[in-house]
Protein backbone atom coordinates (compact mmCIF):
# COMPACT_ATOMS: atom_id res chain seq x y z
CA UNK A 1 0.00 0.00 0.00
CA UNK A 2 1.12 3.00 -0.60
CA UNK A 3 3.73 4.77 0.17
CA UNK A 4 5.62 2.16 0.48
CA UNK A 5 7.18 0.55 -2.88
CA UNK A 6 6.81 -3.73 -4.08
CA UNK A 7 3.77 -5.53 -4.55
CA UNK A 8 1.40 -6.07 -1.79
CA UNK A 9 -1.52 -8.50 -0.89
CA UNK A 10 -3.72 -6.34 1.92
CA UNK A 11 -0.56 -5.80 4.70
CA UNK A 12 1.43 -8.34 3.95
CA UNK A 13 4.53 -7.44 0.98
CA UNK A 14 4.83 -10.61 -1.66
CA UNK A 15 7.26 -8.99 -3.95
CA UNK A 16 10.63 -6.49 -2.66
CA UNK A 17 11.82 -3.75 -5.29
CA UNK A 18 15.19 -2.11 -4.62
CA UNK A 19 17.90 0.11 -5.99
CA UNK A 20 20.94 1.32 -5.06
CA UNK A 21 23.42 3.94 -6.76
CA UNK A 22 26.74 4.16 -5.57
CA UNK A 23 30.47 4.78 -7.88
CA UNK A 24 28.44 5.95 -10.79
CA UNK A 25 26.70 2.47 -10.88
CA UNK A 26 23.01 1.78 -10.40
CA UNK A 27 21.93 -1.83 -9.54
CA UNK A 28 18.22 -2.73 -9.29
CA UNK A 29 16.23 -6.05 -8.94
CA UNK A 30 13.39 -7.42 -7.56
CA UNK A 31 12.64 -10.39 -4.63
CA UNK A 32 9.64 -12.37 -5.75
CA UNK A 33 8.19 -14.58 -3.14
CA UNK A 34 7.27 -18.14 -4.62
CA UNK A 35 7.42 -20.69 -2.35
CA UNK A 36 9.76 -19.08 0.28
CA UNK A 37 9.79 -20.40 3.88
CA UNK A 38 7.76 -17.45 5.80
CA UNK A 39 8.81 -18.88 9.18
CA UNK A 40 12.20 -16.89 8.78
CA UNK A 41 10.67 -13.24 8.98
CA UNK A 42 9.16 -14.14 12.42
CA UNK A 43 12.81 -13.10 13.33
CA UNK A 44 12.92 -9.96 11.77
CA UNK A 45 11.21 -6.28 10.81
CA UNK A 46 10.76 -7.11 7.13
CA UNK A 47 12.16 -3.94 4.96
CA UNK A 48 12.36 -2.34 8.37
CA UNK A 49 8.40 -2.06 8.26
CA UNK A 50 6.67 -2.47 11.47
CA UNK A 51 3.70 -4.51 11.34
CA UNK A 52 3.58 -5.08 8.42
CA UNK A 53 3.88 -8.75 6.92
CA UNK A 54 5.35 -11.05 4.18
CA UNK A 55 3.59 -13.28 1.87
CA UNK A 56 4.48 -16.00 -0.89
CA UNK A 57 2.45 -16.95 -4.16
CA UNK A 58 2.04 -20.49 -2.58
CA UNK A 59 0.69 -19.11 0.79
CA UNK A 60 -1.64 -16.99 -0.78
CA UNK A 61 -2.85 -19.27 -3.89
CA UNK A 62 -2.77 -22.42 -1.45
CA UNK A 63 -0.79 -24.33 -3.42
CA UNK A 64 3.17 -25.11 -3.38
CA UNK A 65 4.03 -22.61 -6.60
CA UNK A 66 7.72 -23.52 -7.55
CA UNK A 67 9.90 -20.50 -9.11
CA UNK A 68 10.36 -22.36 -12.36
CA UNK A 69 6.44 -22.72 -12.91
CA UNK A 70 6.65 -18.64 -12.45
CA UNK A 71 10.09 -17.59 -14.26
CA UNK A 72 8.65 -17.80 -17.39
CA UNK A 73 5.77 -16.30 -17.61
CA UNK A 74 6.93 -13.43 -15.37
CA UNK A 75 9.93 -12.56 -18.24
CA UNK A 76 7.56 -12.68 -20.83
CA UNK A 77 5.34 -10.32 -18.82
CA UNK A 78 8.49 -8.18 -18.56
CA UNK A 79 9.28 -8.10 -22.05
CA UNK A 80 5.99 -7.07 -22.88
CA UNK A 81 5.50 -4.19 -20.08
CA UNK A 82 8.94 -2.82 -20.59
CA UNK A 83 9.13 -3.22 -24.59
CA UNK A 84 12.29 -4.83 -24.62
CA UNK A 85 13.80 -8.36 -25.42
CA UNK A 86 15.77 -9.97 -22.18
CA UNK A 87 18.92 -12.01 -22.99
CA UNK A 88 20.42 -14.68 -20.73
CA UNK A 89 23.86 -14.53 -19.68
CA UNK A 90 23.68 -18.37 -20.46
CA UNK A 91 23.08 -17.58 -24.34
CA UNK A 92 26.09 -18.38 -26.65
CA UNK A 93 27.06 -15.11 -28.54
Amino acid sequence: PPPFTGVWMGDSKLCAIGVHCGNHITSHGLALNCCTDLTWFDHIVPCGLEGKGVTSLSHELGQHVAVNCVLEPFLHSFQEVFDCTLVSSEDPG
